[in-house]
């Protein structure tokens, strides 16, 4: 189910952990054995009775959540010095305005296939497929685009370590976002 009713504080905790390079849930994933599945095994999505498709109100809540706990998190991991601060942030804000355009699309397609994940033709899901390899490439063209502006007034060193938690944190939402979704039925 997709709880976008998450307190900013919870998401906030998850995220910061694992920009604190926490491994305890990568740790306790590579610790549990392998399940091989035999050809007699069945492995089907159970979706959550219970799960909705978010409301446009929700989603704007959470999207807005997020964009103010990634600034705080870029703030709090940043070694800005006073001149790079100045010139950093306007050229982060343009950024998170491009990043939130393509999550627009994303968020989208979030709620398309929460409408439709168990009414969806092969057709749909073909072309379900696409769009997301598509807003995936515009994420990866737009940190692109934004290396040598974000290199005018950072160090390469500050500039990578920008791109890291940028990268460490939108992972987290999406995982956060994705996880709660049901699997398409094959």
């Amino acid at each position: 189910m997709v709880r976008l009713s998450v307190k900013p504080l919870m998401v906030g905790a998850f995220l910061a952990g694992f920009l604190n390079g926490s491994t305890g849930l990568a740790q306790n994933v590579a610790s549990q054995p392998v399940r091989r599945l035999t050809s007699t095994q069945e492995v089907r999505p159970v979706p959550s009775e219970d799960f909705r498709t978010p409301s446009d109100e929700q989603i704007q809540l959470l999207r807005k959540d997020i964009r103010a706990q990634r600034k705080q998190l870029i703030a709090a991991n940043m070694k800005f010095s006073g001149a790079e601060a100045e010139k950093f942030w306007p050229i982060y804000e343009a950024y998170v305005d491009e990043l939130v355009a393509i999550n627009r699309t994303k968020y989208d397609l979030l709620k398309q296939y929460a409408a439709s994940y168990d009414t969806m033709t092969d057709q749909e899901a073909g072309t379900s497929v696409g769009k997301w390899v598509t807003v995936d490439e515009s994420v990866a063209q737009l940190r692109l685009k934004y290396i040598p502006i974000f290199r005018k007034v950072l160090s390469a060193r500050n500039t990578a370590l920008f791109f890291q938690l940028d990268r460490r944190i939108q992972l987290m939402i999406d995982l956060q976002l994705v996880s709660q979704l049901p699997l398409i039925e094959p």
